[in-house]
């Protein structure tokens, strides 16, 4: 259902809540478009499914999407939404696949017969982006090597790092012998203690890929969106009020947002048929 616009100027921004610190984030962001005259308002939803039902059935006009719900969002309307920002920490990320040091593997095909930790089913950089790499390189997930999953608040997309970070002490543990993390939480795993220093090595790494972008649905006035995009662009790190919350979000300056960065992800979701059967069936372990 479509809004009137003359009616209801407000923008609704959907954003699933995968953390309690979502809630202050929405509110500082609220806050900020409410001083540059831009009204807004927030939906949270549990999980990413419903937002891109809701964002389909114009519920609300702008998602902050998973790059899952976003190749989602553009497989159900055909390529419909507009991409508006991503943060600077959405791109060019790696996803490396880890081993333990002196284990006596030492590529790829090593793993055949194997068993390799991954986040939760639907995570892109933990599961599915690294199972493409894997079965571009002839290796078949399920096939030629157990696939262990961690599923950790499946329908967050793995926007929290709780199932790799699952998955890493399985490796720690010897549970798997391989383990799936982002690159940026493979460091901060070593950091915290998760991984003892020194234990492990890098077997393999995705190429760059993207993450979380701002996405438009076509109902939304392309005058509106231009403004909305803007003023996200306009937000300054150096700005006191709204650091705190550009802080929480993990990033220090919003870019124009691209859509190149999801090619991998794309390849994987066709590679796995993963909207071609129930989405919920699919993202419980139906790769």
């Amino acid at each position: 259902m479509t809004k009137n616009r003359k009616a209801d100027p407000v923008i609704r921004i959907g954003a699933v809540a995968y953390d309690a610190k979502v809630v202050t984030i929405w509110e500082g962001f609220k806050a900020y478009f409410d001083t540059r005259g831009l009204k807004t308002d927030y939906v949270l939803y549990s999980n990413y499914e419903s937002q891109v039902d809701a964002l389909l059935q114009g519920e609300v006009d702008i998602a902050w999407n998973s790059p899952l719900a976003w190749v989602r969002a553009q497989y159900e309307s055909e390529g419909g939404f507009q991409p508006l920002a991503m943060r600077d920490t959405d791109r060019d990320l790696t996803t490396k696949i880890i081993v333990r040091k002196n284990s006596g593997i030492e590529n790829l095909q090593d793993l055949r017969g194997k068993s390799i930790g991954v986040g939760a089913t639907d995570s892109p950089q933990a599961t599915l982006i690294p199972l493409n790499l894997l079965a571009a390189s002839g290796l078949r997930p399920g096939k030629d090597f157990q696939v262990v999953y961690h599923n950790v608040m499946v329908g967050k997309h793995g926007d929290h790092v709780g199932g790799e970070r699952d998955s890493a002490r399985a490796l720690a543990l010897g549970k798997v012998d391989a383990s799936c993390v982002l690159d940026t939480n493979y460091l901060a795993f070593i950091n915290e203690g998760t991984l003892d220093p020194g234990t492990t090595a890098i077997l393999a790494s995705t190429e760059p890929f993207d993450h979380c972008n701002f996405s438009a649905a076509p109902a939304l006035p392309a005058d509106l969106a231009q403004r909305f995009k803007q003023t996200v662009l306009e937000m300054s790190f150096q700005d006191p009020e709204i650091r705190p919350y550009m802080e929480m979000e993990g990033l220090k300056q919003w870019l124009d947002a691209r859509t190149t960065g999801y090619k991998q992800l794309e390849d994987a979701v066709s590679r796995f048929k993963l909207f071609e059967q129930p989405f919920t069936t699919a993202v419980n372990g139906a790769l």
